[in-house]
């Protein structure tokens, strides 16, 4: 592995408290990789041989279900563990990972789990949360799909983003990796065209701005106010 700065790898939670013995130790039995836009680091299917934290770039999850619809699980950031199916007992990925930006990414053997474990038990804590949060967040977005009309839904999914990556400017809160009206209509159980008509309107009404793979907020608030009580702007 190429020698990367023990400052990046600090800046994230699961490694700050660790000595630097510890940490020497496991980046020992860690490979960097630079993975290129559009390439996946794992597919859905594939025995599950390693597991994974994002130093840089960005990834999303897709799952294809059995009638062969695909659908944008999540998106991972910087710092997060991924690809942790050894945590959750399981064989193989349930999901494909596929890099939205050019993405540099840590990778270890699977049957290294427990060793990184007993030396930055962060690590065991952080993968538990981040289980806890896509369980609560597939919960809410099954609700959503269940219980409310489709532009609501849409609004939920572009919030979610702007909470997950949101970087403010000039002109309003920007989703600062690439996005595309199929990912969201991915991400909300709907299709191409009908993001595309409600993206649309928002434009016409002040409220996002769009562009080629990108969505910039410029109204949070009225978004907000649309995901959560239906409210036209």
């Amino acid at each position: 592995m190429a020698k990367l700065d023990r400052t990046l790898i600090r800046s994230f939670d699961l490694f700050q408290a660790m000595g630097d013995a510890d940490l020497d130790a496991i980046l020992a039995t860690a490979e960097s990789r630079l993975v290129p836009k559009g390439e996946a680091v794992f597919e859905q299917g594939q025995p599950a041989g390693e597991f994974f934290v994002l130093l840089n770039g960005r990834l999303k999850v897709i799952q294809v279900t059995p009638d062969g619809q695909q659908i944008v699980v999540r998106f991972v950031s910087p710092g997060e563990v991924y690809g942790v199916a050894v945590a959750l007992g399981r064989p193989d990925y349930p999901g494909t990972a596929v890099a939205v930006a050019e993405s540099l990414t840590l990778a270890w053997a699977s049957q290294h789990w427990d060793l990184l474990v007993a030396r930055a038990p962060r690590l065991a804590v952080n993968t538990l949360q981040t289980v806890g949060t896509r369980l609560q967040e597939a919960h809410t977005r099954i609700r959503e799909m269940a219980t409310e009309e489709v532009e609501r839904r849409v609004a939920h999914a572009v919030l979610r983003l702007v909470e997950q990556a949101g970087r403010k400017t000039d002109g309003g809160v920007l989703i600062d990796f690439p996005v595309s009206r199929q990912d969201i209509a991915e991400m909300t159980g709907t299709t191409l065209h009908t993001v595309s008509r409600i993206l649309s309107a928002w434009e016409s009404k002040g409220l996002v701005e769009g562009g080629r793979q990108r969505i910039l907020v410029r109204q949070p608030h009225q978004l907000f106010l649309l995901a959560e009580r239906g409210e036209r702007a």
